[in-house]
């Protein structure tokens, strides 16, 4: 059975207003995340979202209402509409707006693959969150 993207709770004052950019939110301390976001920077369209570094407690994080846990535990995207993202739908989201990834998008959307590919992300993420907590670097608690 197809499912919709994870419903994310968002901050009151993100409801409704349209941002200028998607946003994407990455662990810039796992070197394999900041390898594959490095990668994604430097193709075409990269320019036309905003990129925010999550691996420390920061302003921004607060400004868009994401607890820096929760940002490690699972890759998120606002899009455009000020809507989120999360795992499997935050990558279509990213790709979406890279014109070599374009396809891609498309291809998981059409085939409604994204759930299968979400549960997948899912069990790495956790994996890759519980490795990094084994080596005392994962985030401070939660609001």
């Amino acid at each position: 059975m197809l499912t919709n993207p994870p419903v994310v709770a968002i901050d009151q004052s993100l409801e409704g207003r349209q941002t200028r950019k998607a946003v994407v939110f990455y662990d810039g301390a796992c070197p394999m995340c900041r390898r594959e976001i490095g990668h994604y920077r430097k193709r075409r369209g990269s320019a036309e979202l905003n990129w925010i570094d999550v691996s420390r407690p920061s302003p921004e994080l607060d400004a868009y209402g994401l607890g820096q846990a929760s940002a490690m535990a699972r890759f998120h995207v606002l899009d455009e509409n000020g809507r989120w993202q999360t795992g499997a739908w935050g990558f279509a989201e990213l790709w979406s707006h890279l014109p070599a990834y374009r396809w891609a998008a498309t291809l998981v959307r059409r085939l409604r693959l994204l759930p299968l590919l979400d549960a997948a992300y899912t069990r790495f993420a956790r994996w890759r969150l519980r490795g990094r907590c084994l080596q005392a670097s994962c985030g401070s608690g939660d609001r």
